[in-house]
């Protein structure tokens, strides 16, 4: 059992690892660690989240807290419910892009605050492996509310778009057709996979996976679409692809989105964080657009904790997370999506046209290296780059004048991650194999 507690939730194989028994008892322990008296619930489409659902709520429930029900929901809706309705925490059941066989829990406090393995989820482990709680006196109510409204409603006050834009749109059967429920109208959509199937029938909902965006890229083409956007299975992530077909990688995207923002703010600097792993060209951008760019180390609730602490008002990562400060300062890929609609409409350029002068830079994309003692190959590395600017805010990142790399431990895995971005093709390829020679040995 303890294997299904993460860095950033709690997740495993249906019913094996995760049950409706242990989903029970992690529902306990999630109002035993909070003193929670109201949690707010969502869910994917996968089989058994109905199922996980009934029994985490009676878990909850027994423990004397109230639940509020969302019912099927994209994760950036359930935040949105968190924040909205005031509660005291929520978790969102889902395993996002992971295959149907597996299930899991996104846990959040009250203001969408993350609860991750440092801050909560290993107490909750120990409470789970305890089984030592006492009912409540008076057990709690569940409720039902329909949150798709408010959070269309909210989608809507941000679209500023003076047509309706052809785009594609990839549900991969999951939970993107709930994220952009409110705002369909506002565009002519060519959707793809949009039933509902846990089973995930046509392809991973992982748009990390480029091959799962190949047939977005050849439907944008034929429909001569303006972009293509392709959801996770959670909806809390998105791949972009551009009106040629081409894909945007996702720290471009975040340059992209911070062009629109920063256009609707002309008083006071504005910051912006972007993953160390991203692009000169984003923090570069920022800066041109009148931005404070600030680096932010990887994963969701780090970076949610930053933004909080700097007042920013947007944050974009790699991995196609993008945080806005309106939705609680958490995940809203129905916010994005607008965002770049804006941006199109406003400038009056194609995508394609927008992105082009990001891509002047050539990088690696993050490549994994399992290896026996990660500290022994960080010591190395530190050792023979010691000329360069060393900063470690999320393993070791080092920029010369016209190249820089990070490599990073996995928080889960036996893995060092690498990136590395050069001005020209072969410095980045040279440097990038260079690394990779002392990383595998």
């Amino acid at each position: 059992m303890s294997g299904i507690f993460k860095a950033y939730d709690i997740r495993g194989i249906y019913p094996e690892q995760l049950n409706e028994e242990i989903a029970e008892k992690i529902g306990r322990a999630f109002v035993e660690f909070l003193g929670a008296k109201k949690i707010v619930i969502g869910r994917d489409m996968r089989p058994h989240s109905e199922p996980l659902f009934k029994a985490l709520a009676k878990g909850i429930t027994e423990q004397g807290c109230d639940v509020i029900d969302l019912g099927l929901c994209s994760t950036p809706m359930t935040y949105h419910a968190n924040g909205f309705l005031k509660a005291d925490g929520s978790v969102m059941i889902t395993a996002s892009h992971n295959t149907k066989e597996w299930n899991g829990f996104k846990l959040c406090r009250k203001d969408d605050v993350p609860i991750s393995g440092a801050t909560g989820i290993a107490d909750i482990q120990k409470l789970v492996e305890e089984n030592n709680f006492k009912a409540a006196d008076k057990p709690g109510t569940i409720s039902t509310y329909d949150i798709a409204a408010e959070y269309g409603k909210f989608l809507r006050k941000f679209a500023k778009m003076d047509r309706k834009l052809k785009i594609v749109v990839d549900f991969a059967n999951a939970m993107g057709s709930y994220e952009i429920a409110g705002i369909r109208d506002l565009f002519d959509i060519i959707p793809m996979y949009e039933p509902l199937d846990g089973n995930f029938p046509n392809h991973e909902a992982n748009p990390l996976h480029t091959e799962t965006l190949d047939a977005i890229r050849a439907k944008v083409k034929e429909t001569g679409a303006e972009f293509g956007a392709a959801f996770d299975g959670d909806a809390d992530r998105c791949g972009f692809v551009d009106d040629q077909g081409n894909i945007i990688p996702m720290d471009l995207f975040t340059a992209l989105i911070a062009q629109d923002i920063l256009s609707d703010r002309e008083n006071g600097t504005v910051t912006i964080l972007y993953d160390l792993r991203s692009s000169w060209a984003v923090r570069e951008c920022i800066k041109e657009n009148g931005g404070r760019p600030m680096m932010s180390r990887v994963g969701h609730a780090f970076i949610k904790q930053q933004m909080r602490e700097n007042n920013a008002v947007f944050a974009g990562e790699l991995s196609g997370h993008y945080y806005f400060s309106e939705n609680y300062v958490a995940e809203s890929q129905g916010l994005a999506l607008i965002k770049l609609a804006n941006l199109v409409c406003k400038t009056g350029k194609k995508v394609s046209e927008l992105v082009k002068p990001l891509r002047k830079y050539f990088a690696s994309g993050e490549i994994n290296s399992k290896v026996a003692d990660t500290k022994i190959i960080l010591d190395k590395i530190r050792k023979k780059y010691s000329d360069g600017h060393m900063f470690e805010l999320d393993g070791i990142s080092v920029e010369y004048s016209d190249w820089w790399f990070n490599v990073r431990a996995s928080n889960t895995e036996p893995f060092l991650r690498l990136i590395v971005e050069a001005k020209d093709k072969a410095t980045m390829e040279a440097k990038r194999d260079e690394l990779l020679a002392l990383i595998r040995g």
